[in-house]
C-alpha cells in the first residue's frame, strides 16, 4: 500500500509543486490534486483548460472508491436556430512520424466540464478553503509561467489552433511573436477569473452573464453550444469500473466512457501470456502485446456493452489465440497523500477550438470534433448526451490498498500506453520512471506504430507479422502516463513528466 510522504506525478514542475504545496499546507491529496489541475490550466495550455472536461477517481483513507465525471456533453439544448453547417474546420498536426488531422472551430465546442469538476471534487472530499487551493494557480496566471521545452513543442505543434482568434493571438502571441521556450506565459484574465472563484463557484461562466455573452457569440459565429446547455449541465459520480490482474484489482472509468472497458480488457488478454518468465522487449513480450492491442482494436465494438465487461467467451478464445502468438516467439495527474487517500485525474481540452471565453484567458475545447469521440459521424448525437472519451485515471489495488495511481493523456493511444506501463511494473518489476520511460507500441487500425528502443530481435519479430513504422525517438503521440507506485513516483517525459514528494502537513 502507498503510504508514507506525500507524492505526486504530473506533466509540468508546477504542476506538482501545487499539489505538493498544498497538501504541505494541510490539504489532503483532493485539495491537492484540484489545486494542481488549475495550475496545468496555466502551466500546460497545450494539454488542458477549464474550458475543457474530464474525470477523476478517488480512493479515500476510509475506502470509498468514486468516479468523477465531469466530462462534456453535447451542445445544441434549445438552440433558437442551429446551422446547418457549423463554424468546424480541420488543421492538420504533424507529429515526429505520424500527421493527425484535427477539428476544430465554434462548432467543434462542447459543453466544459473541468471548472464544475473542480470544484465538486473540491467541496465532496477537500479540507481547505478554495481561496487556498487555488492560490498557486492565481500566482502562476498573474505572474507568469516560463515555457519549457516540452510545453514550447506542445504549443508549437498547436500554433495555427492558438492563435485562430485575435484573443488567442494577443494571449499567445503578445508581442507579434508567437511564444516559445524560455519566454514568460502570462494569462491575467485567468488569474482575475481565478480570483473571483471562492465567490462566484462558477455561476458566471454557467449561469450567469458571462454563459449569455458566450451563447450569443456561439449563435452569431456558427457555433452550437447555448446558455442552457451551460445551466444543465452536471457532474456525474460513478461507482468506478473494476476488473483483475495478476492478483490485483484494477479500478478505471466506467461506461459511457470506453477508455476503461478497453484498457482492462487488454489487461485480461495479457493475463494469458506468462510475461514474468520472459525478457521485456523479447520476441515473445512484443508478439503477445501487439497481438493483444490488435485484438482489442478489432474487437472493440463487441467490447462495449452497457456493464463495460468483455464477454468472457469472447476473453477465453481471444487469450488462447494470443497465447499461441506469445509462444511463436490527453494531461494526467497522479496523487497520493500521507493519510490513506488517492487521487487519479485525466482532463483533457482537445486540441483546444480556437475559441476563448472573453474575459477569461480560457481557451473551449474541441470534443466535438474529436473523430474518435464520434464513430457514427460530427454532430450526429442530441443534445445533452456525455461524450464518451477514451481518459481512464487508474487505480491498482491489491491486498494491502493502493499499490498503484496512474492515467495518460493521448487519446486513441491511452488505452494501450496505459496497460503496457501497468505490465511493465508487475510483470517485469520494473521502477516506475524505467517503467514509464520505456518505449511503447500503438495499433493504430492499419499498422503498429513503434518508439525507438526495443532490442532488434523484438522489432523483427513484429515486423515479421504486422505493418510497422518505427519512431526516431520516444513522442508525445504515444500519451504520458504519470505514475505513483509504493514510495515511487513517475512523470513521463513524453509529456513534460514531472514527479515529487512532499511532506503531509
Amino acid at each position: 500500500m502507498i503510504t508514507g510522504p506525500t507524492r505526486v506525478a504530473s506533466g509540468h514542475p508546477l504542476t506538482s509543486q501545487a499539489a505538493l504545496r498544498i497538501m504541505a499546507e494541510g490539504g489532503n491529496a483532493f485539495d491537492g490534486i484540484v489545486a494542481a489541475g488549475f495550475t496545468a490550466a496555466v502551466a500546460e495550455p497545450a494539454l488542458t483548460s477549464l474550458g475543457g472536461g474530464g474525470f477523476l477517481l478517488a480512493r479515500t483513507s476510509s475506502g470509498q472508491e468514486i468516479l468523477f465525471d465531469f466530462f462534456s456533453d453535447t451542445p445544441g439544448r434549445q438552440h433558437p436556430d442551429p446551422p446547418a453547417s457549423p463554424h468546424f474546420f480541420t488543421v492538420t498536426v504533424q507529429f515526429a512520424s505520424s500527421p493527425q488531422n484535427f477539428n476544430i472551430g465554434l462548432g467543434s465546442v462542447a459543453v466544459p466540464g473541468n471548472l464544475k469538476g473542480f470544484l465538486q471534487v473540491h467541496a465532496r472530499l477537500g479540507r481547505l478553503p478554495l481561496a487556498t487551493v487555488l492560490a498557486p494557480a492565481v500566482e502562476a496566471a498573474r505572474e507568469g509561467v516560463v515555457i519549457n521545452d516540452s510545453q514550447a513543442h506542445f504549443l508549437k505543434l498547436l500554433r495555427p489552433i492558438m492563435t485562430m482568434t485575435e484573443a488567442g493571438r494577443r494571449l499567445f502571441a503578445p508581442d507579434g511573436n508567437y511564444i516559445g521556450a524560455g519566454r514568460l506565459f502570462r494569462n491575467p484574465d485567468l488569474a482575475a477569473f481565478l480570483s473571483e472563484l471562492p465567490a462566484d463557484r462558477g455561476d458566471s461562466l454557467y449561469r450567469g452573464a458571462l454563459a449569455h455573452r458566450l451563447a450569443e457569440e456561439m449563435s452569431s459565429g456558427g457555433g452550437l453550444l447555448t446558455s442552457a446547455d451551460l445551466a444543465a449541465y452536471r457532474v456525474l459520480e460513478r461507482q468506478p469500473l473494476t476488473f483483475t490482474y495478476r492478483g490485483h484489482r484494477l479500478l478505471t472509468n466506467p461506461p459511457p466512457s470506453f477508455g476503461g472497458t478497453l484498457i482492462g480488457a487488454t489487461m485480461q488478454l495479457l493475463e494469458f501470456l506468462p510475461l514474468a518468465q520472459v525478457d521485456w522487449g523479447s520476441s515473445q513480450h512484443l508478439r503477445g502485446l501487439a497481438a493483444a492491442l490488435v485484438a482489442i482494436d478489432q474487437n472493440r465494438e463487441r467490447l462495449i456493452g452497457e456493464d463495460g465487461i468483455p464477454g468472457r467467451n469472447w476473453l477465453t478464445a481471444a487469450g488462447r489465440e494470443i497465447s499461441r502468438t506469445f509462444c511463436r516467439g490527453t494531461t494526467h495527474i497522479s496523487v497520493a497523500d500521507g493519510l490513506g487517500n488517492f487521487a487519479a485525474m485525466t482532463t483533457s481540452n482537445g486540441e483546444g477550438s480556437g475559441y476563448i471565453v472573453p474575459g477569461t484567458g480560457i481557451m473551449l475545447n474541441n470534443m466535438m470534433g474529436e473523430d474518435d469521440l464520434h464513430p457514427e459521424g460530427f454532430h450526429t448525437s442530441p443534445p445533452g448526451r456525455r461524450v464518451a472519451s477514451m481518459m481512464a485515471p487508474t487505480l491498482l489495488v491489491g491486498t494491502s490498498g493502493v499499490e498503484l495511481v496512474t492515467g495518460s493523456g493521448g487519446s486513441k493511444r491511452i488505452r494501450t500506453a496505459i496497460p503496457q506501463v501497468i505490465s511493465n511494473i508487475i510483470d517485469f518489476g520494473q521502477p516506475v520512471a524505467e517503467a514509464v520511460s520505456r518505449p511503447r507500441l500503438h495499433w493504430d487500425g492499419a499498422m503498429l506504430q513503434v518508439e525507438a528502443g526495443f532490442p532488434e530481435l523484438g522489432l523483427q519479430a513484429l515486423r515479421d507479422s504486422w505493418p510497422v513504422n518505427e519512431w526516431p525517438g520516444l513522442d508525445v503521440y504515444f500519451g504520458g502516463v504519470h505514475t505513483i507506485v509504493a514510495e515511487q513516483a513517475g512523470g513521463d517525459p513524453r509529456r513534460g513528466g514531472s514527479a515529487g514528494q512532499g511532506v503531509q502537513g
